[in-house]
């Protein structure tokens, strides 16, 4: 197809030529020179398309046969390359000085009308026509080429929800799996303090302490590397405090529970739940031995979680490098579900934890 183009466009541009010189209409010498102007607009149109478009039709003044090749470099021309101010300018400027040539060459008024109707109809038009092929096309290209962003943009929120999907599902699991071997490591420091306990197995005992609390600091070390800080908490419903309390009792933790949290929203359920199961799996591991009190008190639309341990007997180990990360994530929670927690220590030398939380999703609570 290219290749028919390639071969008609020229025999076009010379068809009125050769009619007209069988004819013999035009003197040989105007004949040439419109070859000319042929040949080198076919040269010079693929590098400068507006400017040889406009030279033919300058040209045309002289051989009105010249507006065949205008029509057919016109389209190309403004097909190829936008129509700005100067191809404006320069059609402006050929149009007068071509109307100005025909009354200069005729004494009637109208050679200059029909040339510069010829000039519009054969110059003018095609080019618009071409320009409106143009961004018609760009306008195409655009679209498929937004739609292929728009689909790699949802191939990587998809992506980024599955990595936050595996990041909240890991967080949990750390919350949970931290809590229970938190537990296991005071019944191993129960069993290695009992006095009946042969020596032998008190080693054992105190070799599954230690082995337990590497195990849980190590999980602190992967969750934390996993867990992204812009995460939300998850929706699922979490269990109840009161049995969280009781396990935490049946382990050997001296702690007791007052109140009740009543009826709360899924979201404000789990943030108090993992306020508690925070808080007690913090006091087994800095606190160990220490009394913890959980208080629930309702007032209002507002639930206040307080979790308090009194002073250690002895003063706990310095926390493992990677941790921390347990209250951070607790104020995130408690942020998400509309609440507002305060933790640190106490003039005694216990520790404190203070959520207040909303009883159903509705406007953040002021900070205190």
């Amino acid at each position: 197809m290219n290749t028919l183009i390639r071969v008609l466009r020229p025999a076009v541009m010379v068809f009125p030529l050769v009619v007209n010189v069988t004819g013999g209409s035009h003197p040989w010498w105007l004949t040439l020179f419109s070859l000319a102007v042929i040949v080198a607009a076919l040269v010079l149109r693929r590098r400068w398309p507006v400017p040889t478009a406009l030279g033919v039709l300058a040209a045309t003044a002289v051989d009105w046969r010249l507006f065949v090749a205008v029509l057919v470099l016109a389209y190309p021309a403004g097909r190829h390359q936008p129509l700005g101010r100067a191809a404006s300018g320069g059609f402006a400027a050929v149009l007068i000085a071509g109307a100005g040539a025909q009354v200069l060459q005729s004494i009637y008024l109208y050679a200059s009308l029909v040339w510069t109707a010829g000039a519009i109809v054969f110059g003018l038009f095609p080019a618009l026509v071409g320009a409106f092929r143009r961004l018609q096309a760009e306008l195409v290209r655009a679209g498929w080429e937004q739609a292929a962003q728009l689909e790699r943009e949802q191939r990587v929120v998809a992506e980024q929800a599955r990595l936050r999907e595996r990041a909240r599902i890991a967080q949990d699991m750390h919350d949970s799996l931290g809590h229970e071997l938190s537990l296991v490591a005071l019944r191993a420091g129960a069993l290695e303090l009992a006095g009946d306990l042969p020596p032998r197995h008190r080693a054992a005992a105190s070799e599954l302490r230690a082995g337990v609390t590497t195990a849980a600091e190590r999980l602190s070390e992967i969750i934390g590397l996993l867990r992204d800080e812009a995460d939300p908490a998850p929706l699922d419903a979490a269990g109840s405090i009161a049995d969280l309390v009781a396990r935490a009792a049946a382990s050997g933790v001296p702690v007791v529970l007052d109140g009740e949290p009543g009826e709360l929203a899924p979201m404000q359920h789990r943030a108090a739940y993992r306020v508690v199961q925070e808080s007690l799996t913090n006091a087994a591991k800095h606190a160990v031995g220490a009394p913890v009190r959980v208080r629930l008190a309702r007032h209002d639309d507002e639930l206040l979680v307080t979790v308090r341990n009194e002073a250690p007997a002895r003063p706990a180990a310095a926390p493992p490098p990677y941790g921390g990360r347990g209250l951070t994530g607790l104020r995130e929670r408690a942020g998400l579900a509309g609440g507002v927690l305060r933790a640190g220590p106490l003039p005694d030398g216990g520790f404190e934890v203070t959520a207040r939380l909303p009883v159903r999703p509705g406007p953040p609570l002021p900070a205190d």
